[in-house]
């Protein structure tokens, strides 16, 4: 939903805490989302079949079916008896502010998941463990520690929902932690004196930090990478999760780490751009120029490569 003023004029600094508002918004919008599925659509765009894990509700078919469409395994996705997919319902005002309630429904399934029986004897690329139930998600992360299947940590919304040890319980052994910049402190605030000991034992610690682009911190050093500029707004949800495609599509194919960012960027300019979290379409040709455009010859060449090798893979 879409209300066309400003939230924080509606606000009053002294009656927060009676607070009771209602905005009449222009129009409802029903769209396919999650974490999860975000992520693995805009890795199927890049023409990377990815399979998705996670419970859901006897409501699944249709989204089910447009996720297989589109190249998105869903075979191993569990479905609860009597809870209905999580709902994901968000408000946006005219400065791109959000106010959003989450129904985790069948999520509180999801712990019920053996992802390694998942996996099974198949290798892996990457794990990507993103916002889910808490325990799944620390269940995840210390099945592929045990397995010795490298993944990504992307804890996101549920860092309000976790404590300290849990925090340290999942991050740690990741060889990627994803995180926006508001994220990455309340992170850094609940490990507390722990902090530094559990972020030196991840690989590469990923930091975005919205218009101002991206803060990889990976061997000692930090490298920053810029945001697209002039990027069109039309709806900000998606956009992290855009990037998360685009940045692990790179780093699984290869690309250096900056280079596979900007990928990543690129991906959250064309989510940003378009209404909801799955209506941007990659054209190979056109993300080749535009980030040529954006990032150099450098960066375009090396994607291009990686995009037509992988081509070539999925033809033969």
């Amino acid at each position: 939903m879409t209300f066309p003023g400003r939230f924080a004029e509606q606000l009053i600094a002294d009656r927060l805490h009676t607070v009771s508002l209602s905005f009449l918004v222009d129009g409802l919008v029903v769209r396919d989302g999650g974490v999860a599925a975000n992520i693995a659509y805009g890795m199927a765009q890049l023409g990377m079949p990815p399979t998705l894990v996670g419970a859901v509700g006897p409501d699944f078919a249709d989204y089910r079916s447009r996720l297989e469409r589109h190249g998105v395994d869903c075979g191993s996705v569990l479905t609860s008896r009597s809870s209905y997919t999580a709902r994901f319902v968000c408000t946006t005002d005219q400065d791109s502010c959000q106010i959003a309630s989450f129904y985790p429904g069948a999520m509180a399934e999801a712990a019920d998941i053996d992802l390694a029986a998942v996996i099974g004897s198949e290798p892996v690329d990457l794990a990507v463990i993103g916002p889910d139930d808490p325990v799944a998600m620390r269940r995840h992360a210390a099945a592929c520690r045990r397995l010795g299947v490298p993944f990504a940590a992307d804890p996101s919304q549920q860092l309000a929902r976790m404590s300290g040890p849990d925090i340290a319980d999942f991050v740690t052994g990741a060889r990627y932690l994803l995180t926006n910049e508001y994220e990455y402190d309340l992170l850094c605030g609940k490990l507390g004196g722990a902090g530094a000991t559990v972020l030196d034992a991840v690989g590469v610690v990923v930091t975005t930090l919205a218009e101002d682009g991206v803060r990889i911190r990976a061997g000692g050093g930090i490298t920053r990478i810029p945001a697209v500029t002039g990027a069109s707004v039309v709806d900000p949800t998606g956009g992290g999760d855009a990037f998360r495609a685009g940045f692990l599509y790179g780093v699984t194919h290869g690309l250096l780490l900056d280079v596979a960012a900007a990928l990543g960027c690129q991906m959250g300019a064309y989510a940003i751009g378009a209404p909801g979290t799955q209506e941007y379409r990659v054209v190979p040709d056109r993300l080749v120029a535009n980030l040529s455009d954006a990032y150099g010859r450098r960066v375009s060449a090396a994607v291009a490569e990686v995009l037509t090798s992988c081509a070539a893979a999925a033809a033969g």
